[in-house]
Protein backbone atom coordinates (compact mmCIF):
# COMPACT_ATOMS: atom_id res chain seq x y z
CA UNK A 1 0.00 0.00 0.00
CA UNK A 2 0.68 4.11 -0.61
CA UNK A 3 0.36 6.81 2.13
CA UNK A 4 -0.42 9.38 -0.63
CA UNK A 5 -0.89 12.11 2.43
CA UNK A 6 0.87 12.10 5.48
CA UNK A 7 2.38 15.05 7.82
CA UNK A 8 4.49 13.22 9.54
CA UNK A 9 6.87 15.73 9.75
CA UNK A 10 4.16 17.95 12.28
CA UNK A 11 4.84 18.49 15.81
CA UNK A 12 2.41 15.34 16.56
CA UNK A 13 5.20 13.35 16.23
CA UNK A 14 8.27 14.60 17.20
CA UNK A 15 8.31 12.46 19.90
CA UNK A 16 7.90 8.58 17.75
CA UNK A 17 8.60 9.51 14.40
CA UNK A 18 10.78 6.41 13.72
CA UNK A 19 8.30 4.13 15.60
CA UNK A 20 5.56 5.56 13.72
CA UNK A 21 7.75 4.76 10.61
CA UNK A 22 8.58 1.97 11.81
CA UNK A 23 5.00 0.68 12.20
CA UNK A 24 3.98 1.55 8.97
CA UNK A 25 6.40 -0.20 7.29
CA UNK A 26 5.16 -3.90 9.77
CA UNK A 27 1.62 -2.98 7.99
CA UNK A 28 2.92 -3.27 4.59
CA UNK A 29 2.85 0.62 3.57
CA UNK A 30 5.59 0.66 0.66
CA UNK A 31 5.75 4.30 0.38
CA UNK A 32 4.78 7.75 1.88
CA UNK A 33 4.36 11.19 0.10
CA UNK A 34 4.52 13.68 2.65
CA UNK A 35 2.51 17.23 1.18
CA UNK A 36 4.18 20.45 2.82
CA UNK A 37 1.91 23.24 4.23
CA UNK A 38 3.70 26.53 3.79
CA UNK A 39 7.32 28.52 3.58
CA UNK A 40 7.45 27.67 7.42
CA UNK A 41 7.19 23.59 7.39
CA UNK A 42 9.74 23.01 4.56
CA UNK A 43 12.72 22.57 6.99
CA UNK A 44 10.79 20.39 8.99
CA UNK A 45 9.41 18.26 5.85
CA UNK A 46 12.85 17.77 4.42
CA UNK A 47 14.74 16.77 7.78
CA UNK A 48 11.88 14.33 7.90
CA UNK A 49 12.16 12.72 4.32
CA UNK A 50 15.64 13.01 4.45
CA UNK A 51 15.94 10.45 7.00
CA UNK A 52 13.94 7.87 4.25
CA UNK A 53 14.93 9.22 1.19
CA UNK A 54 13.57 6.14 -0.32
CA UNK A 55 10.41 5.85 1.28
CA UNK A 56 9.89 9.56 2.46
CA UNK A 57 8.94 11.94 -0.66
CA UNK A 58 8.45 15.57 -0.01
CA UNK A 59 5.99 17.87 -1.95
CA UNK A 60 6.42 21.79 -2.48
CA UNK A 61 2.77 23.41 -1.82
CA UNK A 62 0.44 26.78 0.01
CA UNK A 63 -2.10 25.42 1.38
CA UNK A 64 -5.03 27.76 1.20
CA UNK A 65 -5.57 27.92 5.00
CA UNK A 66 -2.15 29.46 5.14
CA UNK A 67 -3.34 32.01 2.81
CA UNK A 68 -3.69 35.69 3.82
CA UNK A 69 -3.93 38.82 2.21
CA UNK A 70 -0.32 39.63 1.57
CA UNK A 71 0.82 36.23 0.97
CA UNK A 72 2.35 36.17 -2.65
CA UNK A 73 6.22 37.40 -1.86
CA UNK A 74 6.23 33.95 -0.07
CA UNK A 75 4.74 32.43 -2.36
CA UNK A 76 7.50 32.87 -4.89
CA UNK A 77 10.23 32.70 -2.60
CA UNK A 78 8.83 29.07 -2.21
CA UNK A 79 8.93 28.99 -6.46
CA UNK A 80 12.68 29.35 -6.48
CA UNK A 81 13.27 26.14 -4.48
CA UNK A 82 12.19 24.34 -7.79
CA UNK A 83 15.45 24.77 -9.08
CA UNK A 84 17.41 21.38 -11.03
CA UNK A 85 18.43 18.90 -8.64
CA UNK A 86 15.33 20.21 -5.99
CA UNK A 87 13.64 17.04 -4.04
CA UNK A 88 10.03 17.72 -4.40
CA UNK A 89 7.54 14.83 -6.24
CA UNK A 90 4.51 16.65 -6.16
CA UNK A 91 3.24 20.78 -6.01
CA UNK A 92 0.92 20.49 -2.59
CA UNK A 93 -1.25 20.58 -0.90
CA UNK A 94 -2.28 23.43 -2.93
CA UNK A 95 -5.87 24.08 -3.38
CA UNK A 96 -9.04 26.02 -2.11
CA UNK A 97 -10.64 26.00 1.45
CA UNK A 98 -13.83 28.17 2.03
CA UNK A 99 -14.83 26.36 5.31
CA UNK A 100 -13.51 28.85 8.19
CA UNK A 101 -13.66 31.56 6.31
CA UNK A 102 -14.16 33.38 2.99
CA UNK A 103 -12.14 36.72 3.45
CA UNK A 104 -9.29 35.46 1.39
CA UNK A 105 -11.42 33.77 -1.63
CA UNK A 106 -9.72 35.99 -4.39
CA UNK A 107 -6.10 35.71 -3.09
CA UNK A 108 -6.36 31.72 -2.40
CA UNK A 109 -7.73 31.97 -6.14
CA UNK A 110 -4.46 33.45 -7.42
CA UNK A 111 -1.87 31.38 -5.51
CA UNK A 112 -3.60 28.16 -6.35
CA UNK A 113 -3.03 29.69 -10.14
CA UNK A 114 0.24 30.39 -9.67
CA UNK A 115 1.08 26.62 -8.39
CA UNK A 116 -0.74 25.34 -11.25
CA UNK A 117 1.73 27.02 -13.39
CA UNK A 118 4.66 24.99 -11.39
CA UNK A 119 3.09 22.30 -12.00
CA UNK A 120 2.92 22.72 -15.68
CA UNK A 121 6.63 24.11 -15.87
CA UNK A 122 8.15 21.47 -13.83
CA UNK A 123 6.22 18.94 -14.96
CA UNK A 124 4.80 18.23 -11.63
CA UNK A 125 1.54 16.61 -9.92
CA UNK A 126 -0.67 18.54 -8.37
CA UNK A 127 -2.04 17.69 -4.43
CA UNK A 128 -5.46 19.30 -4.33
CA UNK A 129 -7.25 20.08 -0.93
CA UNK A 130 -11.16 21.76 -1.13
CA UNK A 131 -13.27 21.87 1.16
CA UNK A 132 -16.67 23.85 0.67
CA UNK A 133 -14.64 25.53 -2.08
CA UNK A 134 -14.92 23.38 -5.14
CA UNK A 135 -17.04 25.67 -7.52
CA UNK A 136 -14.51 28.38 -6.57
CA UNK A 137 -12.11 25.55 -7.25
CA UNK A 138 -13.14 24.90 -10.59
CA UNK A 139 -13.39 28.13 -11.75
CA UNK A 140 -9.18 28.57 -11.18
CA UNK A 141 -9.17 25.12 -12.82
CA UNK A 142 -11.53 25.02 -16.07
CA UNK A 143 -9.01 26.97 -18.24
CA UNK A 144 -6.83 24.21 -17.47
CA UNK A 145 -8.62 21.05 -18.00
CA UNK A 146 -7.12 20.29 -21.62
CA UNK A 147 -3.35 21.12 -20.15
CA UNK A 148 -1.68 17.63 -19.04
CA UNK A 149 -1.93 18.06 -15.31
CA UNK A 150 -2.03 14.96 -13.22
CA UNK A 151 -2.37 14.73 -9.75
CA UNK A 152 -4.65 14.09 -6.72
CA UNK A 153 -8.05 15.40 -4.77
CA UNK A 154 -7.32 14.89 -1.77
CA UNK A 155 -9.18 13.73 1.21
CA UNK A 156 -12.31 13.87 -0.85
CA UNK A 157 -15.41 13.94 1.16
CA UNK A 158 -17.80 15.66 -2.27
CA UNK A 159 -21.15 14.86 -3.59
CA UNK A 160 -22.08 12.65 -6.78
CA UNK A 161 -22.16 15.98 -8.92
CA UNK A 162 -18.82 17.12 -7.68
CA UNK A 163 -16.76 14.04 -8.27
CA UNK A 164 -18.45 13.32 -11.65
CA UNK A 165 -16.89 16.91 -12.20
CA UNK A 166 -13.17 15.45 -10.91
CA UNK A 167 -13.43 12.58 -12.94
CA UNK A 168 -13.64 14.97 -15.74
CA UNK A 169 -9.85 15.67 -15.45
CA UNK A 170 -8.30 12.69 -16.60
CA UNK A 171 -5.06 12.94 -15.23
CA UNK A 172 -6.14 12.92 -11.42
CA UNK A 173 -6.81 10.47 -9.10
CA UNK A 174 -9.61 10.34 -6.20
CA UNK A 175 -7.80 10.38 -2.52
CA UNK A 176 -9.74 8.40 0.02
CA UNK A 177 -8.66 8.31 3.58
CA UNK A 178 -10.50 7.37 7.01
CA UNK A 179 -13.56 9.12 6.37
CA UNK A 180 -14.94 7.24 4.42
CA UNK A 181 -14.99 4.55 7.36
CA UNK A 182 -16.94 6.98 9.63
CA UNK A 183 -20.76 6.22 10.47
CA UNK A 184 -22.29 9.25 8.30
CA UNK A 185 -20.08 9.46 5.47
CA UNK A 186 -21.85 9.19 2.62
CA UNK A 187 -18.57 8.70 0.23
CA UNK A 188 -19.42 4.60 0.03
CA UNK A 189 -22.55 5.93 -1.99
CA UNK A 190 -20.80 8.75 -4.28
CA UNK A 191 -17.90 5.67 -4.34
CA UNK A 192 -20.70 3.28 -6.37
CA UNK A 193 -19.73 5.71 -9.81
CA UNK A 194 -15.72 6.13 -9.25
CA UNK A 195 -13.76 3.10 -10.89
CA UNK A 196 -11.21 2.21 -8.66
CA UNK A 197 -8.54 3.05 -10.75
CA UNK A 198 -9.05 6.47 -9.93
CA UNK A 199 -8.71 6.00 -6.27
CA UNK A 200 -5.71 5.95 -4.30
CA UNK A 201 -5.17 5.79 -0.70
CA UNK A 202 -3.78 8.27 1.66
CA UNK A 203 -4.50 9.00 5.82
CA UNK A 204 -4.05 12.67 5.96
CA UNK A 205 -2.50 11.50 8.99
CA UNK A 206 -2.33 12.81 11.97
CA UNK A 207 -5.98 14.08 11.44
CA UNK A 208 -8.82 11.72 10.27
CA UNK A 209 -8.14 8.64 12.03
CA UNK A 210 -10.23 5.32 10.57
CA UNK A 211 -12.56 3.73 12.43
CA UNK A 212 -11.45 1.97 15.12
CA UNK A 213 -9.14 4.68 15.62
CA UNK A 214 -11.35 7.81 14.88
CA UNK A 215 -10.82 10.62 17.48
CA UNK A 216 -6.89 9.35 18.08
CA UNK A 217 -3.92 10.88 16.15
CA UNK A 218 -3.80 9.09 13.07
CA UNK A 219 -1.08 7.62 11.39
CA UNK A 220 0.33 5.98 8.13
CA UNK A 221 0.02 2.11 9.52
CA UNK A 222 -3.75 2.68 10.00
CA UNK A 223 -4.11 2.93 6.59
CA UNK A 224 -5.26 -1.01 6.14
CA UNK A 225 -8.52 0.40 7.81
CA UNK A 226 -9.34 2.54 4.32
CA UNK A 227 -8.61 -0.06 2.31
CA UNK A 228 -10.38 -2.90 3.79
CA UNK A 229 -13.36 -0.09 3.82
CA UNK A 230 -12.64 0.15 -0.47
CA UNK A 231 -12.65 -3.76 -0.84
CA UNK A 232 -15.98 -4.13 1.05
CA UNK A 233 -17.41 -0.81 -1.05
CA UNK A 234 -16.17 -2.33 -4.23
CA UNK A 235 -16.69 -5.98 -3.36
CA UNK A 236 -13.26 -6.88 -4.17
CA UNK A 237 -10.04 -8.80 -2.12
CA UNK A 238 -8.16 -6.26 0.32
CA UNK A 239 -5.30 -7.45 -2.28
CA UNK A 240 -6.40 -6.05 -5.35
CA UNK A 241 -7.40 -2.97 -3.72
CA UNK A 242 -3.90 -2.82 -2.44
CA UNK A 243 -2.56 -3.75 -6.16
CA UNK A 244 -5.09 -1.29 -7.53
CA UNK A 245 -4.27 1.82 -5.60
CA UNK A 246 -0.41 1.13 -5.83
CA UNK A 247 -0.40 1.23 -9.08
CA UNK A 248 -2.84 4.69 -9.29
CA UNK A 249 -0.46 5.94 -7.11
CA UNK A 250 2.44 5.25 -9.23
CA UNK A 251 0.70 6.75 -12.36
CA UNK A 252 0.76 10.00 -10.09
CA UNK A 253 3.94 9.95 -8.64
CA UNK A 254 6.38 9.44 -12.33
CA UNK A 255 9.75 10.33 -11.18
CA UNK A 256 10.15 8.19 -8.18
CA UNK A 257 11.26 5.21 -9.62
Amino acid sequence: MIDTHSHLFVEEFDEDFHQVVGRAKEAGVGRIYMPNIDDTTIPALLDACAQYPDYCFPMLGFHPTSVDGDVMDRVLRMKKLLTEGHPYVAVGEVGMDLYWDKTYLKEQQKVLEEQIQWALEWNLPLVIHCREAFPELFEVMHPYQKEPLTGIFHSFTGTRDEVMEVLDYPGFMIGINGVVTFKKSTLPQVLADVPLERVVLETDSPYLAPVPYRGKRNESSYIGKVAEKLASIYGIGLAEVDSITTQNALKVFKSVE
